[in-house]
């Protein structure tokens, strides 16, 4: 417990009230919510008492429920825990979350498969040759204790995915301690292009999209059923969405050059050539006829035959588009990773917003975002951009002692930035890990993290929805293995190294969070009440709701340095572009070693625990192609190979391969499954922001005379499963997808 106090006991010491609040995670203006009555603690008398053990819950035959946070990926859906006899058993949405609301997804749901894997990391490694000779946390903490007493604080990196809540307080006061700045923050898959574009359109970087609100919705390749922003969702409000809006059920229009599982659900499905997403938007701006100044002046040159010649969308199509939209409103466009991947992904997002901005859409289907009011709180945004400027770094050997934090770019850096090789130039290595994954094997020392299921936190999404929130994880069960740790009690640790006295008070990561909860309950709605009912309620929702400040939106239709430059022409030595899909289950590989998400059938294909090459039956006919054959797809970087599945949702000048699998390392299910297109990317980059343009890698097939049966969830050629056909089929050359359906 904490006793209450006054400030007083903090005066004239040189670790003031400021400092503490500082160390707590509170900060800035929003400390003023509290307002009186807050606890505080002097120095070196108060001792926080960790948790009651999970074994004190257990009643024999009968499950008990407990409140946390998903933690597979950054949507921040809150979830409750079924635990029975001390181990958890099933995870479900929690219906009090305003972003998930009760549901939740497959990726979600293999978390417990995460928590039960048996190729976790179990104790600390330390590398001796080529192998990892196990030490203790005494002796891992010692260690990098020494290495960083010999190095300046510039000659240190940290390497995480996005961060929020009290880890990354604590992880940006451990990063002060050590005098550096150099936090970067990256992740493989990141909407780090819309996030610039809508900063300019919007004045924010992510608003609000309301689905829910819109007729129509026309998406530029953003899979918000898949794998966009928040999932979860984003699919309720299209159910809503489809129910209708004053009576009209929403139609949905799905512009990309492979189709997404949002594309299967649409009403109409345009495959569009890479690239011209923008071309296209602004070709539906003139067609609309409504632009005055300025925008009229822009797209003026973008009639529906050059449109069209350089989309290959057909001019009818885009007619029955803005007749759509101007018939329906309010609609709502979205910019996916279709329109971002390339070196003008920003002017693609640009000439997508400005459609949003001509259709009146910002303020009706596009809203202002809110936030949680404790800055230090709030999400770091991973990105590409940040992984490429640590690797200039390393390659100019600028760091001696590198830190990552459960990321893995040895796997999802593209082969041209030789990231395995400038990670050895860094002296000290550290990688708090699950699993040995491709990264970690390159490591020094070996850091094992508790799963989810085990750890203490809290987060806050960056997608936020209905209101502000901060989420609260905690343990559903006691540790699977003794010696795994969570990341909250590993900073702690390292920073009462450096700064002990600050730290004291805290024994252990549970500590130092409840302390940081009672030290601001009044602005957590908790004024007045008892500490321990207060943090016990907490944890029983499992969510904190504030009143957060809602952001302004700017409407201005800016067309300044908006130029899309003109389709490309084909490059006969590498004809194809290289779309890497992102799926639904897998996402950027981290979750290759969860066998559930192996097994689950990709949901256009089918297809499971292998990599394929998508390609367009016609084009496949033309180059004498069969489904099954395996072809080598090469770049200027490099070369897989990989079976072929023919399927008419996607640009015939295109080819697809999904990311997630080629792993080398990271587990029996993850290892030898499938090939990795980031091995195969070629460095280019989006012109302003610096993200790796994932789409602007061009490539050539080859057969290698090879075939395989490709391994389907559907059963074989025919729809056929147990003797009964289960879906009906017709010929590819009958088939058009830009009908509606």
């Amino acid at each position: 417990m904490i006793d209450s106090g006054s400030e007083k006991h903090l005066a004239g010491h040189p670790f003031d009230r400021r400092d503490f609040l500082k160390v707590l995670g509170w900060s800035g203006t929003a400390v003023a919510l509290s307002g009186c009555g807050n606890t505080s603690i002097e120095d070196g008398k108060e001792t926080v008492v960790s948790y009651v053990e999970a074994k004190d819950y257990v009643i024999p035959g009968v499950a008990v429920y407990f409140n946390s946070t998903c933690a597979q990926c950054d949507a921040g859906c809150s979830i409750s825990g079924k635990v029975r006899e001390g181990r958890v058993l099933k995870l479900e949405g929690n219906p009090d979350s305003a972003i998930n609301k009760g549901k939740m997804c497959g990726v979600g749901q293999a978390g417990v498969q995460h928590h039960y894997n048996p190729d976790r990391v179990r104790e600390p490694l330390l590398r001796n040759g080529d192998k990892g000779e196990t030490i203790t946390w005494e002796k891992a903490y010692a260690l990098i204790a020494e290495k960083l007493a010999a190095v300046k604080g510039e000659e240190i990196a940290f390497l995480t995915g996005g961060v929020s809540g009290h880890q990354k307080v604590l992880l940006g006061n451990y990063l002060d301690s050590l005098g550096t700045k150099n936090h970067f923050v990256y992740e493989a898959v990141s909407p780090g292009v819309v996030r610039a574009a809508n900063l300019k359109a919007y004045g924010v970087e992510m608003p609000r999209y309301r689905i829910d609100k819109a007729k129509v919705v026309l998406s530029f390749g953003a899979d918000f059923l898949g794998a966009w922003v928040s999932p979860v969702h984003f699919s309720q409000q299209y159910a809503q969405f489809r129910r209708g809006v004053d009576g009209q059920r929403g139609v949905l229009i799905q512009a990309e050059s492979k189709m997404t599982l949002t594309g299967a659900n649409a009403d109409r499905w345009l495959a569009v050539r890479p690239g011209t997403e923008g071309i296209l938007a602004l070709g539906i701006i003139n067609a609309l006829g409504t632009a005055t100044g300025d925008v009229a002046e822009l797209v003026k040159g973008y009639d529906k035959a050059r449109v069209s010649r350089d989309t290959g969308v057909e001019p009818s199509n885009i007619d029955k588009i803005a007749a759509l939209l101007k018939l329906r409103s309010p609609s709502l466009v979205l910019a996916g990773s279709a329109a971002e991947g390339y070196a003008h992904g920003s002017q693609n997002a640009a000439a997508i917003n400005l459609l949003n901005q001509v259709l009146g859409n910002v303020g009706k289907t596009i809203e202002a975002p809110v936030s949680v009011p404790f800055p230090q709180m709030s999400p770091a945004k991973g990105n590409t951009a940040a992984l490429k400027t640590l690797n200039d770094d390393l390659a100019a050997g600028k760091y001696k002692v590198l830190f990552n934090v459960a990321t893995n770019p040895v796997f999802t850096a593209p082969a041209s930035y030789k990231f395995r090789d400038n990670m050895a130039r860094a002296g000290f290595k550290v990688a708090f890990a699950h699993y040995l994954d491709e990264t970690a094997l390159q490591a020094d020392l070996v850091l094992p993290l508790d799963s989810a299921m085990e750890d203490w936190g809290t987060s806050v999404p960056e997608y936020l929805t209905e209101g502000a929130q901060i989420n609260i994880q905690q343990p559903l069960m006691e540790r699977l293995h003794p010696n795994t740790r969570g990341l909250g009690d590993i900073v702690l640790a390292l920073i009462k190294q450096r700064r002990a006295d600050e730290y004291k008070g805290f024994d252990d990561y549970y500590g130092y969070l409840r302390g940081a909860m009672l030290q601001n309950k009044g602005a957590l709605g908790g004024g007045g009440s008892d500490d321990d009912n207060f943090w016990n309620d907490t944890l029983s929702r499992g969510i904190v709701k504030l009143a957060g400040p809602s952001a302004s939106l700017n409407a201005s239709m800016a067309t300044a340095g908006l130029k899309l430059p003109a389709p490309v022409e084909i490059d006969e030595h590498y004809p194809f572009q290289l779309i890497p899909s992102v799926t639904s289950s897998l996402r950027d590989g981290r979750h290759t070693n969860q066998p559930w998400l192996q097994e689950s059938p990709d949901p256009l294909t089918t297809i499971v625990w292998d990599s394929w090459v998508e390609m367009h039956p016609k084009k496949a006919t033309e180059m004498g192609i069969v489904e099954g054959d395996i072809v080598e797809v090469t770049s200027k970087t490099g070369s897989v190979k990989a079976q072929v599945y023919l399927f008419p949702g996607i640009y015939p000048d295109a080819v697809s391969i999904p990311i997630g699998r080629g792993h080398d390392a990271m587990g029996r299910y993850a290892k030898g499954y499938g090939v990795n297109p980031f091995q195969i990317m070629d460095s280019v980059f989006e012109s302003a922001t610096g993200e790796l343009a994932m789409h602007e890698t061009r490539v050539n097939i080859t057969k290698t005379g090879q075939r395989v049966i490709v391994v389907k969830d559907e059963g074989p050629a025919g729809g056929m499963q147990m003797g009964r056909k289960i879906a009906a089929r017709v010929s590819t050359d009958q088939v058009d997808l830009s009908k509606e359906v």
